[in-house]
C-alpha cells in the first residue's frame, strides 16, 4: 500500500483516504467470493468467515449489514460465539465513534446488541449494556424488553424474566403478544403450568389478542405434561374460532398422540397434514420413528423410511438419532447399524449421541464386538467416519 502511495503526486489523496479506498475494494471482492461460495453445493457455514467479514462491514462504518450477516450466520447453523457478537458490537461501536451523522446508538442499535449478546448467555454483558443505556437516557422498548424476557425465560432464569415484566409495566411500555408467548414458553416448557395458564389469563384481560403461536405453545405444554383433556379443549376453541392449523400445531399434536401411545390417533394427523398439503419435516417424522420404536412397530418405521426416501425432505442428525434409537429398541441391530450407511448417503455424520445410542443398544443385548469398539472410537475423536 505504502509503495502505491509514494508513487503518487501530492495531494493526490491516495496516502490517506486511498488507502482506505483500497483496502474497501479488497474487501468488497472477498465479500463477493464469500457470496459465491455460498452458492456451491460444497459450502458448509464456517463461523471464522463469518467473524472476518462483520469485522470487515464494521471498519466500512456498515452496522446494520453486519447485523444482517450476523443473522445469516445464526439462520445457516452457526452458534454465536463470544468473537463474533464481540465483532458485531465493535462494528456498532465504530460507527457510534465516527462523526457521521445520526451513527450515535439509539434503542434500536442498543436491542440488536442485547440479542446478540443473549446468543452467546452473556448475561453479564447484557446487564452493562442496560446500564449504559440508563445512562444515555435511552428507555428500553417493547423490543428490547421482549428479547430480556425471551431470553431469560429460555434460560430458566424466572426471576429475571419476571423482574424485567414488572419493569417493563412500570415504564409504561405495554406488553404485546410476543411478550404474552415467550412468558407462556418459559413456564409451560418448565413445567409451571398453573402459573402459565394464570399469565395468559392476565395478558387476555389486559386486552392481548393471542395467535396461533401462542395456541402452539399451550397445546405443546399440555401435551408434554399429558394433560390431554386440557390440550383437546385447547384444539376444540382453535377449530370453533377457525384458527388454521400450521406446521407446528401439527408436530405438536402429533408428537403428543405418539408420546401418549395412542397410534391411531397419531396417523390420523399425520394423514390430515398431509391431506391439508402441509409438508411433514424432520420433527414430525422423528415423533412419528419414536412412537413406533416404543410401540415396537418395525415395518411402520421401515415404511416411513421408504415414503422418506421418496420425498424431497432433507434428513438431519437428530432423525437419524431418533430412527437408531427406534430400531434399537425393537431390537434390530442389524438396521440400526446399516443406519451409518444411510447417513453416509445423506452426508450426515454420526455424532456422540449416534454412537452412544448404538452402543448403549448393542451392549443391552449383550453384544461386545468390533463395532462397538469401532463406536468408542469414533465418539472419542479416534477413528474418523469417511462420509
Amino acid at each position: 500500500m505504502a509503495t502505491v502511495a509514494r508513487g503518487r503526486p501530492e495531494g493526490s489523496g491516495v496516502a490517506g483516504g486511498g488507502e482506505q479506498e483500497l483496502e474497501e475494494e479488497g474487501d468488497r471482492e472477498e465479500a463477493k467470493v464469500f457470496e459465491l461460495m455460498r452458492d456451491q453445493v460444497w459450502y458448509r457455514p464456517y463461523i471464522g468467515i463469518y467473524i472476518k467479514l462483520i469485522t470487515m462491514l464494521g471498519k466500512c462504518k456498515q452496522p446494520e449489514k453486519a447485523h444482517e450477516l450476523f443473522q445469516a450466520m445464526i439462520d445457516e447453523g452457526c452458534a454465536p460465539n463470544l468473537e463474533s457478537y464481540t465483532a458485531l458490537v465493535s462494528a456498532y461501536s465504530r460507527s457510534a465513534d465516527s462523526d457521521t451523522p445520526g451513527c450515535q446508538p439509539d434503542v434500536q442499535t442498543y436491542s440488536i446488541l442485547i440479542k446478540s449478546c443473549l446468543h452467546a448467555y452473556d448475561f453479564e454483558k447484557v446487564k452493562s449494556l442496560l446500564t449504559d443505556m440508563a445512562r444515555a437516557g435511552i428507555r428500553p422498548n417493547t423490543v428490547t424488553y421482549n428479547t430480556l424476557i425471551d431470553a431469560y425465560g429460555k434460560a430458566g432464569r424466572f426471576a429475571e424474566m419476571e423482574s424485567t415484566l414488572l419493569k417493563m409495566l412500570s415504564q409504561n411500555c405495554k406488553p404485546d403478544v410476543w411478550t404474552m408467548n415467550s412468558t407462556l414458553r418459559a413456564f409451560g416448557s418448565s413445567g409451571q403450568l398453573e402459573t402459565m395458564e394464570s399469565c395468559y389469563e392476565k395478558f387476555q384481560a389486559s386486552g392481548i389478542v393471542p395467535n396461533i403461536k401462542t395456541y402452539n405453545i399451550l397445546l405443546d405444554s399440555y401435551g408434554k405434561a399429558k394433560m390431554y383433556e386440557k390440550m383437546g379443549a385447547v384444539m376444540e376453541y382453535m377449530q370453533k374460532y377457525y384458527y388454521s392449523w400450521t406446521i407446528v400445531t401439527y408436530n405438536v399434536v402429533t408428537d403428543a398422540f405418539g408420546r401418549a401411545g395412542d397410534l391411531e390417533q397419531m396417523e390420523y394427523i399425520f394423514r390430515l397434514m398431509k391431506s391439508e398439503r402441509i409438508k411433514p419435516n424432520c420433527v414430525t417424522l422423528c415423533s412419528v420413528v419414536r412412537a413406533y420404536g416404543r410401540a415396537g412397530e418395525v415395518k411402520k418405521i421401515k415404511t416411513v423410511l421408504k415414503n422418506v426416501e421418496n420425498s424431497d425432505i432433507t434428513l438431519d442428525i437428530v432423525f437419524f438419532n431418533c430412527l437408531v434409537d427406534a430400531y434399537g429398541r425393537v431390537g434390530c441391530l442389524a438396521e440400526m447399524w446399516d443406519v451409518l450407511d444411510l447417513m453416509k448417503e445423506h452426508r450426515c455424520k454420526p455424532d456422540k449421541v449416534t454412537c452412544t445410542t448404538m452402543i448403549k443398544w448393542f451392549l443391552i443385548k449383550g453384544i461386545n464386538d468390533h463395532r462397538v469398539q469401532y463406536l468408542r472410537d469414533l465418539k472419542d475423536g479416534r477413528a474418523t467416519d469417511d462420509t
